[in-house]
């Protein structure tokens, strides 16, 4: 340990004895089901990772079931580890390689969302965090910690964690901008220096470097800039040394555009905004990168929400994104997420950064890709996006198309053009296949078909408003196979005594298998109807009507349950009469139902509902048999 740190430290404790306990001691703060924070890439703090995952082995009791939200590990990740599956559970905003094969194989989960959103849905608790794990710099002599490297998301999450646990790390350098927080902030403090994660690209191959002789021919001088991460975007600042003042508006500050301004090549000065800065919220890249950022007033971190903002990516004139996909197709939908089905990256910034340059004046979008996959065997220019794959780009966010063989304008162009524009730049080996796909596909030469749905696509045609008699406005809509955590929510809320009337079980738990057999539905063959309250962008369900159908006579069983706050509120007679609405025009005849003796409202509902009732008695429920008039 150093002097330096020795005297830090010592402050520290001196004054804020409380922030300061053992690992184990902080640790037990975390309760069973947390949900627990990770920050963004190279600032994973990986030692206080390592702590948490010895406390969890050697009190493998201590906590279970703890949700762990990360935007991109490049570090370890052991709560990805099927070996902690009953502690952890790895909830990535966007994936990295430790992490990719967990969520492929279901062991992890995928949340796609805008890296400009991530702050919003903190604060709106659509995501609700319990705990922050987090790696600053030592605190300066007013008590102010910085975030360093990693400012994104993090601080966003800082403000909405009842505990905030930090890693501080003499190595993290201080960038000036909105990283700092106050040790105040801090509910605990783990002293602990380690070299910082580094982010090295792979070595310009021929074909990136030809991709970046022909960005760079679209890229003009006092243009503010954006650029994403891997070896065609390094290739392609390498080719720009000869451009004259450029800016830079950015999400990630890596290598590459560190040597442009020790070059002079990015000067700042004709920026609309914030001029003389180089604006970003997370840097990846080497020692060198970290140790030339650390105290200099020329580079400003700010908050994901402002620099991925659109609205102000697009107040810079002459801004121009640049950025790389996996596949795009014929029409000029890109994807930079997924390969086909296999969940690969994330969404990220590059949609705010795409569409943010369309909306600046003079304003230009540029997508990368090589034209080839698998040394060559595959064609990364496609007829229609591989199944599964995420449109991350959609039609109208690209202008510029670049491979190592040229460059597609797609900005204002029919699909016909778009789709010779494409073939034009595809692999050679690829143009006659692509050209004979695009007439069976009739992008050439004449309209698309229209393909109705499968049995399992939601029908979104089935979405109404309804006022309930007294007076409140509820959504009717199918369930979607996304709604179990709404239906989690919903039925944990129920009382015992509704659970039962709607089961007729003692049992009284809802897991994930029990929760799929209302959201996994054939809707040739059932319906699922939820009852929904919208506020602030937040889905609440108040009840939940179904109906399955019954072949042999052509009826179909129904049922239904309100949140016993809201019952006798008129929820179950508008679920009752959509379903029946429903059900008349599939030609169904009536419904049946099995209703407990002493549920007496549900049986005034059935009454008053206007069926032909045939009831019979059992030892304590009715069988009904409700014919449709």
């Amino acid at each position: 340990m150093g002097k330096k740190k020795d005297d830090w430290l010592l402050q520290t404790k001196t004054k804020y004895p409380e922030k300061f306990s053992s690992e184990n001691n902080i640790f037990k703060n975390i309760n069973r089901g947390a949900r627990i924070f990770v920050s963004t890439a190279c600032a994973e703090p990986q030692y206080l990772i390592g702590a948490l995952t010895k406390f969890v082995k050697d009190n493998p009791k201590s906590f279970v079931d703890a949700e762990v939200f990360h935007v991109w590990s490049l570090g370890v990740a052991p709560y990805a580890d099927v070996r902690l599956k009953t502690n952890f559970r790895h909830n990535s905003f966007f994936l990295g390689a430790p992490t990719r094969g967990a969520v492929n194989a279901g062991a992890a989960d995928y949340t796609p969302v805008f890296m400009s959103r991530i702050p919003e849905i903190f604060n709106k608790k659509l995501v609700s965090l319990d705990v922050a794990l987090i790696q600053t710099s030592p605190p300066n002599k007013q008590g102010y910690l910085n975030l360093g490297i990693s400012l994104d998301i993090v601080k966003a999450a800082i403000e909405n964690c009842r505990l905030v646990i930090t890693q501080v790390n003499s190595n993290m350098p201080k960038v000036h901008g909105h990283g700092f927080i106050h040790i105040n902030d801090v509910d605990y403090i783990v002293p602990y220096d380690e070299p910082l994660l580094e982010y090295k690209n792979d070595p310009d191959s021929k074909i990136s470097k030809e991709i970046g002789r022909y960005v760079a021919k679209l890229v003009q001088d006092r243009d503010t800039i954006q650029v994403g991460y891997g070896s065609i975007p390094n290739a392609i600042l390498a080719n720009l040394k000869d451009k004259k003042g450029l800016g830079i508006h950015t999400e990630l500050l890596t290598d590459g555009l560190i040597e442009l301004i020790k070059l002079g090549v990015v000067n700042n000065t004709h920026k609309s905004i914030n001029r003389g800065k180089c604006v970003a919220t997370f840097c990846m890249g080497t020692k060198e990168t970290y140790d030339y950022i650390n105290d200099n007033p020329e580079i400003e971190f700010r908050t994901v929400s402002y620099t991925n903002n659109p609205l102000i990516i697009a107040q810079n004139e002459r801004m121009c994104a640049i950025n790389s996909a996996l596949e795009i197709d014929l029409t000029g939908q890109a994807s930079s997420e997924s390969l086909g089905k296999m969940f690969y990256s994330g969404i990220g910034g590059q949609a705010d950064f795409m569409r943010g340059a369309i909306l600046a004046k003079n304003g230009k979008s540029i997508l990368t890709l090589q034209s080839t996959a698998k040394d060559g065997e595959i064609s990364r220019i496609v007829p229609n996006l591989n199944q599964g794959a995420g449109v991350t780009l959609n039609r109208g966010d690209i202008h510029y198309v670049v491979t190592e063989y040229g460059i597609a304008y797609l900005h204002g162009k029919n699909i016909r053009e778009r789709a010779m524009e494409l073939i034009s730049i595809a692999h050679p080996k690829f143009r006659v296949r692509l050209i004979k796909e695009a007439k069976k596909l009739n992008y050439i030469y004449q309209d698309q078909a229209y393909i109705p749905g499968k049995k399992g696509e939601y029908p979104k045609e089935l979405e109404t408003y309804k006022t309930t008699r007294k007076g409140l406005t509820i959504l009717l809509r199918p369930v979607g196979i996304s709604d179990e955590p709404l239906l989690k929510d919903l039925f944990y809320s129920l009382s015992d005594k509704s659970l039962y009337k709607r089961f007729i079980s003692q049992r009284k738990d809802m897991p994930h298998e029990r929760l799929q057999d209302f959201v996994v539905i054939d809707y040739t063959k059932e319906m699922i109807i939820l009852a929904v309250e919208k506020k602030d962008d937040k889905e609440t369900v108040l009840g939940i009507g179904q109906w399955g159908l019954d072949d042999n006579n052509h009826t179909a069983e129904v049922s239904f349950v309100v949140r016993d706050a809201l019952q006798n509120q008129g929820i179950g007679t508008e679920l009752l009469n959509y379903l029946s609405h429903l059900a008349k025009k599939r030609g169904i005849l009536g419904f049946t139902a099995e209703v407990l003796i002493d549920n007496k409202p549900m049986m005034d509902l059935f009454e008053k509902a206007g069926f032909d009732i045939e009831k019979k008695r059992s030892y304590s429920t009715y069988e009904l048999r409700m014919w449709f008039r």
